[in-house]
């Protein structure tokens, strides 16, 4: 599947904007970017939102992605 990166993901992905990933679950395709992209760890661990198809999934790991989903991962935005 094309799972699109923005930001700070986008750079650790050495730019791509979009990359190709497998996944059933949102934890089983955030494991494939990491062995792809181990530079994303840190941003992963700041925590991050995973958009399926236009709706937002936080900390829901088990969360299925459907097939032919829209997937955009969104790094977390700091504020107070």
């Amino acid at each position: 599947m094309q799972v699109q990166l923005s930001g700070i993901l986008s750079q650790a992905a050495g730019g791509a904007r979009c990359v190709d990933c497998a996944g059933a679950t949102i934890g089983e395709l955030l494991q494939a970017l990491l062995l792809k992209y181990p530079e994303m760890q840190s941003h992963l661990d700041d925590g991050i939102a995973v958009a399926i198809n236009g709706e937002i999934y936080r900390d829901r790991r088990d969360q299925p992605i459907p097939a032919n989903a829209d997937v955009f991962l969104l790094p977390r935005i700091q504020g107070g």
